[in-house]
């Protein structure tokens, strides 16, 4: 059966990334012996005349469409991707008469309310390699389903989940565009960040690829796809149980000549583990660190402290590694007092760039959720399709921004609006520049004295 996977995604934000999700049921629908083919909007320069002409071109007996961000979560600008969604499919029911079924992490956090605001026939919930394969297969003899949502399904373990089919062409695109390919080692997450929809997504128990088969991909994208950093894009790399150092020494072993960057979490880290890495080509991070102060720390979830973060900065630059650290100002528990100890903290950092974003974007079936519940900030019915922001009840937004704005003004290392740089990071990539915006704007160098912290006495 020939099927048509679309990747939906229009962002640049804060850099390409390759649409990995769509590339592993690519990948799926292949090996179960489908003529699948993937089509990328940002690649074909968001052009809906690209997409009817390649649908009529290709004439799909099935189209899928993967959907990854509902929108930026971005409160201070915020971009509503769905209603792309909903023109693109106009745009191929022009094109094929074909079912239309929408998938994707974006998708499956709010699926009943965007599946009727697109006007696709089908919505598949929750991981996607398998269900698609099933429908695809049943559609090959005339069968659909009676139900319109499908899902979710017992999730992948290990040897299951799928490398992703890393299309030629597509990634030649990524690659003149920062030239970062993405590349999953596991799935689920195990922590309890309030916000977090990736346990809602993936489920709360780690279910880790085999090594071999992630260097694996590694090799192929540096070797055959000129893939210049390779971005793990796992919700945390440095997991609790140490299964991604499995991860790096098959990187060592290899003696690959790459780069690569990850998400981390600021505790759990050892010097001869980040040594390690750094050897395999680690070349910078991205910190989940969130919140600014003691206080917010705890009511986000986390099971760290400000010190943490501060010794995972100290370690990284001691290894030459550049990090990235993102705040959100205004979560649960959030005082003045506590944003104006977050603001001295933040600037107390100096082995690293600090992006800081204002509200917190409240998703389905989080713990924020509930609170924002319970807070009378949303309503038990409320299904969180139309975008809505948490604020603590205890700060102004008003005097949020400008209190954000003034305390950061003139610190180089501060981003705040979050996308502030985002025109830069565009141009640096116009001129042939690989990578995130942080390996230019900080350089790594010996970790140096800071000012106290003030306001230890409200730690949680």
């Amino acid at each position: 059966m020939r099927v048509l996977m679309v990747s939906s995604n229009t962002t640049l934000e804060p850099y390409p990334v390759y649409p990995l999700g769509c590339g592993m049921v690519t990948a799926a629908l292949a090996r179960a012996g489908h003529e699948a083919r993937q089509f990328d909007f940002l690649h074909s320069g968001s052009s809906l005349t690209a997409l009817e002409d390649a649908v009529r071109k290709f004439d799909p007996e099935l189209i899928g469409i993967s959907i990854r961000n509902v929108d930026n979560v971005n409160y201070m600008n915020t971009q509503f991707y769905i209603d792309n969604v909903r023109t693109m499919v106009e745009t191929m029911r022009k094109a094929a008469g074909c079912k239309i079924v929408l998938g994707g992490p974006g998708f499956s956090l709010i699926p009943g309310p965007i599946l009727e605001r697109v006007g696709a026939d089908y919505g598949i919930i929750g991981e996607g390699e398998a269900l698609m394969v099933e429908l695809a297969g049943n559609a090959s003899r005339g069968v659909y389903p009676q139900e319109r949502l499908l899902g979710p399904e017992t999730r992948l373990v290990r040897g299951e989940i799928p490398p992703a089919l890393y299309d030629e062409e597509i990634m030649k695109f990524y690659a003149q565009s920062g030239g970062i390919a993405s590349v999953q080692t596991k799935r689920g997450c195990a922590h309890r960040c309030v916000y977090c929809s990736y346990p809602v997504l993936e489920g709360k128990q780690i279910r880790q690829r085999d090594a071999a088969a992630v260097v694996d991909d590694v090799e192929f994208l540096t070797r055959e796809r000129n893939a210049k950093l390779i971005f793990f894009i796992d919700s945390v790399f440095n997991d609790d149980e140490g299964a991604y150092m499995e991860v790096v020494r098959e990187l060592e072993k290899r003696e690959l000549d790459i780069k690569w960057t990850a998400f981390f979490k600021p505790s759990g880290l050892t010097e001869q583990n980040v040594a390690l890495m750094k050897k395999t080509g680690l070349v910078s991070v991205e910190v989940g660190a969130d919140a600014a102060c003691d206080t917010t720390l705890k009511k986000m979830g986390k099971d760290f402290l400000f010190e943490d973060i501060i010794r995972a900065n100290d370690l990284f630059a001691a290894h030459g590694v550049a990090s990235a650290n993102f705040f959100m100002f205004g979560g649960p528990g959030e005082t003045e007092q506590t944003v104006h100890e977050g603001i001295a903290n933040i600037r107390g950092l100096k082995n690293c760039v600090a992006i800081m974003f204002m509200g917190i974007r409240i998703l389905p079936d989080t713990a924020l959720a509930r609170i924002a519940q319970q807070q009378k900030i949303i309503s038990a019915d409320d299904n969180l399709f139309g975008v809505t922001y948490y604020f603590s009840p205890e700060i102004q937004k008003d005097w949020l921004e400008k209190t954000l704005t003034e305390g950061f003004a003139g610190q180089r290392h501060c981003i705040f609006p979050p996308d502030s740089k985002t025109d830069s990071l565009r141009m640096l990539h116009k001129m042939g520049y690989s990578g995130p915006l942080w390996d230019l704007l900080y350089a790594p160098r010996s970790p140096r004295a800071r000012p106290p912290r003030e306001n230890a006495a409200t730690k949680g």
